[in-house]
C-alpha cells in the first residue's frame, strides 16, 4: 500500500505547495517600496550557506511536499554560488520537485541567463515598475536600459518571462498604459501589483495604493477589457482586445489570502508562513546546532499550523524588525 503524499498544512486548511526561497538581503537597486534610502547588509555568516539552503529545500520538497521553488532576494543574481544552487535543486525533480522560478530585476540577466536555464530554471519574473527612463530612475536609483536587455537575454535564452510592476500613487501611475502598450508588442505577459505595506522605509499609506479597479479604468478607453473565470492564481486576468492576458494581483483591494499555497524562507534561514508576519520561526539556529530533520520539519509544521489568515482579516501596515529586502519578495 503507498504512503500519503507528504503535506504541510495550516489550520485553515491551506496546504502549501510552494515555497519563496530568498538568496541574499543584497540588491544593486533602491526601490522606494521595499529599500531602505541606505539599506545595511547583514554580515554573510547570518546568511543561510549554500548547503544549508540546499537541506532545506530538500527537507521541504520530500517531507513537506513543496513542488514550487521561487528564488528570490534581494536580487537573487547577486549570490555568488546562484547557478549551483539552481543545478542543485534542479536535482530535487525525481523527489517531487517540479518547477524552479526567480525573481530578479533583470540587471545580471545577460550574464547568467544562459547557465540558469542550462542548470534548470523553469522562468522568470522581472521587476520593471516605469518604462520611461526618469521615472524608472526615480523608483529604483537605476537604469531601466539594463532591465530591459536582461529581458531580452532571458528570452534569448529561451527562459519564459512575465514582468511585474508595482504602481504607487505620485510616481508612476502615468506608466500604466506605456507599459501595456510595450508588454502587448513584446507579448510579455504583464501584471500590476498594489503596493503592499512592507516597504522598507514606512512609506506605504492607504491613499498610494492604485487599485486594480483604477488601473483597468486606466486601460478602458484603449482596449476592450474582458475578464477571465478566477482560478487559485493570485492574479486575476484580463483578455484585452480578445489576443492579450494582463495580470492584476490585488493584495489591497481584493485579497487572496484564503487560498493561500505559500510560504517563506528568508536569507537569515528565518521561515515566514505569511507574507504579512510580524515574526517568524528561526531555522538557522536548530539547523547550525545539529538538529535532525526530523525536529526541524516539526519547527516548520508547527510555524506554519498556525499561520495567520493574512491581510484580508488584519489589513494595514505591518511593524517588524526585518524589511522586504531582508524576507525575499
Amino acid at each position: 500500500m503507498l504512503s500519503p503524499a507528504p503535506t504541510l498544512a495550516d489550520a485553515r486548511g491551506r496546504i502549501k505547495h510552494k515555497l519563496r526561497l530568498s538568496l541574499t538581503d543584497r540588491c544593486n537597486l533602491r526601490c522606494v517600496y521595499c529599500m531602505p534610502e541606505e539599506p545595511k547588509w547583514l554580515p554573510r555568516e547570518q546568511l543561510l550557506g549554500a548547503d544549508e539552503i540546499l537541506r532545506l529545500a530538500r527537507l521541504f520538497v520530500t517531507e513537506l511536499g513543496i513542488r514550487d521553488i521561487r528564488l528570490t532576494g534581494g536580487e537573487p543574481l547577486l549570490r555568488a554560488e546562484v547557478v549551483e544552487i539552481v543545478a542543485r535543486l534542479n536535482a530535487l525533480r525525481p523527489r517531487g520537485l517540479e518547477r524552479i522560478a526567480m525573481t530578479s530585476n533583470g540587471i545580471r540577466l545577460p550574464q547568467w541567463a544562459a547557465e540558469l536555464r542550462a542548470a534548470g530554471l523553469d522562468d522568470l519574473n522581472v521587476s520593471l515598475d516605469a518604462f520611461t527612463p526618469e521615472t524608472f530612475r526615480r523608483l529604483t536609483g537605476g537604469e531601466v536600459a539594463p532591465v530591459l536587455r536582461g529581458i531580452e537575454a532571458a528570452r534569448a535564452a529561451g527562459l519564459p518571462v512575465k514582468i511585474n510592476s508595482v504602481i504607487l500613487r505620485g510616481h508612476n501611475e502615468d506608466e500604466v498604459l506605456p507599459l501595456v502598450r510595450w508588454a502587448v508588442a513584446e507579448n510579455l505577459t504583464l501584471r500590476f501589483i498594489e503596493f503592499m505595506p512592507l516597504d522598507g522605509r514606512g512609506y506605504w499609506n492607504a491613499e498610494r495604493v492604485v487599485r486594480e479597479d483604477e488601473i483597468l479604468a486606466r486601460l478602458q478607453p484603449h482596449y476592450a477589457i474582458t475578464p477571465e473565470p478566477p482560478t487559485d492564481d493570485p492574479a486575476h486576468y484580463y483578455d484585452l482586445d480578445g489576443h492579450y492576458r494582463l495580470g492584476m494581483i490585488s493584495t489591497i483591494s481584493k485579497p487572496f489570502c484564503r487560498r493561500c499555497d505559500r510560504v517563506r524562507l528568508c536569507s537569515t534561514g528565518t521561515l515566514y508562513a505569511c507574507l504579512f508576519s510580524a515574526s517568524g520561526a528561526d531555522l538557522r539556529t536548530p539547523l547550525r546546532a545539529g538538529a535532525d530533520d526530523a525536529a526541524l520539519k516539526e519547527t516548520i509544521r508547527r510555524h506554519v499550523w498556525h499561520k495567520e489568515a493574512g491581510y484580508a482579516e488584519r489589513p494595514g501596515y505591518v511593524e517588524r524588525p526585518i524589511t522586504m529586502h531582508v524576507m525575499g519578495g
